[in-house]
């Protein structure tokens, strides 16, 4: 019998490498944010939704069904699309010396490279 395939040779492992790497950042700029009100909720939104990108994507890496890929793939986009909303939001606020602009660029690549992939598996449904 053939062995299963290792965590890193599995299809896709190159972008959830990326995913948990963004997250990381997120985390670490979550982590620059004021105490106050306003800096822990934009902290709890921003960890919430640039983890749940790459949470999403590992499960659409499982998916039951190219429909299940689909729907979980375009999951992960949204919530990094979301990410990008708390990190543009704690750029104008002013509240890390952090340069965003990396981060932000690549939340951006990666949104965009699930949705063409949610694309390409929806041409291949027909």
């Amino acid at each position: 019998m053939e062995n299963p395939p290792s965590p890193t040779m599995r299809l896709g492992h190159d972008i959830a490498e990326r995913l948990l790497e963004f997250a990381l950042a997120a985390v670490r700029v979550a982590g620059d944010l004021p105490r106050d009100v306003a800096g822990r909720h934009v902290a709890s939104q921003l960890v919430r939704s640039a983890t749940g990108g790459g949470a999403n994507y590992e499960e659409a890496r499982a998916a039951e069904s190219r429909d299940d890929f689909i729907h979980k793939v375009l999951i992960a986009a949204k919530e990094l699309r979301e990410a990008i909303f708390w990190l543009e939001l704690v750029h104008r606020a002013h509240w890390t010396a952090i340069d965003l602009a990396p981060t932000i660029d690549e939340a951006n690549q990666l949104a965009a490279i699930l949705a063409a992939s949610a694309r390409t598996a929806r041409t291949r449904l027909s």
